[in-house]
């Protein structure tokens, strides 16, 4: 395996233009999402998915607006006070459970350390979908097979950075050898540790997590629920070694008294 290679990406600086989106599915040739309007938010994708490799969440944080004179009861409403602007993306785990329950080898992981689904080798059984703990990879409805993020593989292979990262004008999505991302991301959340915003901080840089780190990591300005990404993932496959050893020694325990029960009989 060559150098591995990674995204760090800044909130901080990201401006939600989706000009990463835009590229991804331009580069990539993903499909559209269905124009769907959800009348929910200014973000009209909603979230990663066969279709999303990318995804740009608008998150409101809201304000409570004081009554004014003359309104009733205990007056005020929701405003706007600010955006949290995030493009989310596959992890590509260093401990990848989708690797793990793939019975095809459909999923791999390359050189360049980033785990691929081959689509053509895909059968579209679907086991990855729920071995993910971030719920990014899915089954696209047209055709059965899974689809995700691919960190841009092939232009990897030709030395050229990720669509979404070149596309990206505030370098909100920096691309580059993972470890030197790491450091990069840590100087950067002191220098706004510094400029007084003390939230700044760092999801899924650490090896020492659930996953053992992610190859696609974040700058965050706000805890991770708030972008919608768990608190604490954890690789789903992680305790099937014992499962197995328990379920053998069950089996075993049945043989052993089926054939205690006959040798009775004898």
């Amino acid at each position: 395996m060559t150098e591995r290679m990674g995204f760090f990406t800044d909130t901080s600086v990201c401006i939600g233009c989706k000009a990463c989106e835009v590229a991804c599915k331009e580069w990539n040739d993903v499909p559209d999402d269905g124009f769907v309007f959800r009348a929910t938010s200014y973000d009209n994708t909603g979230s990663l998915g066969a279709s999303t490799w990318r995804h740009v969440a608008f998150i409101e944080e809201l304000s409570r607006v004081p009554a004014g004179p003359g309104q009733s009861g205990d007056g005020g409403s929701e405003g706007i006070e600010g955006w949290l602007m995030s493009s989310d993306v596959c992890k590509h785990c260093t401990h990848a459970a989708c690797l793990d329950v793939c019975p095809t080898g459909a999923l791999f992981r390359t050189e360049f350390g980033t785990v691929v689904v081959q689509a053509d080798v895909c059968n579209g059984c679907g086991y990855c979908v729920p071995a993910c703990p971030y719920g990014v990879i899915d089954r696209r409805e047209r055709d059965g097979r899974a689809f995700k993020c691919t960190m841009c593989y092939d232009r990897q292979l030709g030395g050229l950075e990720p669509a979404c990262a070149k596309a990206c004008p505030t370098d909100s999505i920096q691309f580059g050898p993972l470890e030197e991302l790491r450091t990069r991301a840590e100087e950067r959340v002191e220098r706004l540790h510094e400029e007084g915003r003390p939230q700044a901080r760092l999801y899924g840089a650490s090896p020492g997590d659930g996953v053992g780190g992610a190859g696609a990591f974040f700058l965050l300005l706000a805890d991770p629920e708030v972008y919608g990404l768990p608190p604490d993932p954890v690789v789903t496959t992680r305790d099937l070694p014992t499962m197995w050893r328990w379920a053998a020694g069950a089996a075993l325990s049945l043989v052993g008294a089926v054939a205690v029960s006959f040798l009775g009989r004898g």
